[in-house]
């Protein structure tokens, strides 16, 4: 501990958050499943990072590890994965139990995944505050009420008439409006959205964003977002990390990465995107499908669905490379990132002339 105090002292003003080398694997009867490999990043204060990419990348395997809320199939090893918002840093991969409980949820929340069936559905929702705020040494319902009600007021509902509701009575949205009202309750810094307007129809949507961008500026919160909606990570994220099959295969600032993409996958990801000139023609899809993470294919793990792969690519992993020509922070994981920016360059020229 004393390390970590000494390293926090010159990360703190900088950083929330600090991953090292993160790996979670799920035992199963075929073999082990490679979930999440080898992930670093910094999270600091006021920051949003949006986690891009398709189903099964290991994207929410990534924000329930932050959390320590894995199932016990799961494995997980980190050589840091460290939380700088208390009074001394926190080393959360070796803090127990019970600190991790105290922690969570004071500190870090997350909002889950399908709001749908995030309730107790004979509970209302107020005796759904009155847990968690139980279970962090709060027993004042009174207090418990009003903070309650501040908070659903905060996120654009009715408050009087939603507390005393059950989740079987509120549509979609509401629901996820009362995730995220529920995962404020303690106060956290730091509050990761897993999908958070997954099933939900495009108004709601736009109101979940706009919600979200005011809570960043009202409450000074960092965000972690874990979604495959493009559109969300480029209105709300600070940086931007592309993940598959486990890994982060770019990094770097929401501008940099989709305004000049370096890795294959994420140009496939933003070519898939309709743009509002664009035609039907413009859209691009990435070939075949993500790879079976208990039998991971050797060398790069895109190789097999990448139109510049070589042999080298087969044989040879890549790992994180600074794009020093792009911008500081920039990083990707390839190992022909160079060739393939050149020959887009080419293509812009031509279609330019």
């Amino acid at each position: 501990m004393a390390q970590l105090a000494k390293m926090g002292n010159t990360t703190r003003n900088r950083s929330l958050l600090r991953v090292e080398h993160l790996n979670v694997h799920y035992r199963t009867r075929r073999g082990l499943v490679k979930a999440v490999r080898n992930v670093n990043f910094e999270l600091g204060p006021r920051e949003n990072l949006a986690v891009i990419g398709e189903s099964e990348s290991g994207k929410s395997t990534l924000g329930l590890a932050l959390v320590g809320l894995l199932p016990r199939s799961a494995e997980f090893t980190a050589n840091q994965l460290v939380y700088f918002g208390t009074h001394r840093p926190l080393d959360l991969s070796s803090c127990g139990e019970e600190n991790m409980r105290q922690w969570r949820w004071q500190e870090v929340a997350i909002v889950f995944q399908a709001a749908l069936s995030a309730f107790n559905p004979v509970l209302s929702i107020f005796d759904q505050f009155v847990d968690t705020a139980r279970a962090h040494g709060l027993r004042d319902r009174s207090e418990i009420r009003r903070r309650a009600l501040e908070l659903l007021e905060l996120v654009q509902l009715d408050p009087k008439r939603v507390l005393d509701a059950y989740s079987h009575e509120l549509s979609g949205g509401m629901r996820q409006r009362v995730l995220i009202a529920l995962a404020l309750l303690l106060e956290p810094k730091v509050l990761i959205l897993d999908e958070p307007t997954t099933a939900l129809d495009i108004l709601t949507q736009r109101i979940v964003i706009e919600l979200l961008r005011k809570l960043k500026e009202e409450l000074d919160l960092a965000m972690v977002l874990i979604s495959h909606d493009l559109s969300l990570a480029a209105e709300l994220a600070d940086r931007v990390a592309t993940m598959y099959a486990g890994q982060f295969v770019e990094h770097g600032s929401v501008h940099r990465v989709f305004y000049s993409a370096q890795h294959p996958y994420s140009r496939g990801l933003i070519g898939g995107v309709p743009r509002v000139q664009g035609s039907v023609q413009d859209l691009t899809s990435i070939p075949g499908s993500p790879p079976d993470l208990i039998d991971l294919p050797s060398g790069c793990k895109f190789h097999e669905r990448c139109q510049y792969a070589t042999q080298l690519c087969r044989r040879k992993e890549p790992v994180m490379e600074l794009v020093d020509t792009v911008g500081v922070g920039h990083a990707v994981a390839c190992l022909r990132w160079r060739k393939i920016n050149e020959a887009a360059s080419g293509d812009r020229a031509q279609e330019d002339n």
